[in-house]
């Protein structure tokens, strides 16, 4: 992650100071695919301990 962030700065930094318009952000579709299914997976062990707390809490 830390070689991608290096990369993109090494790539784009000298835009920063350049006049002009500003580019639209570069998506990565298979990092964002990626960070839902993520997401998603978190999501469902986050609703499992939910529920598997409810008898110790009484929530």
């Amino acid at each position: 992650m830390i070689h991608q962030w290096k990369r993109a700065l090494l790539e784009c930094a000298s835009g920063v100071f350049e006049r002009g318009g500003r580019r639209a952000p570069e998506v990565d579709e298979e990092q964002v695919r990626d960070l839902h299914a993520k997401i998603g997976e978190l999501a469902a062990v986050n609703d499992f301990w939910a529920r598997k707390r409810k008898p110790w809490t009484g929530k």
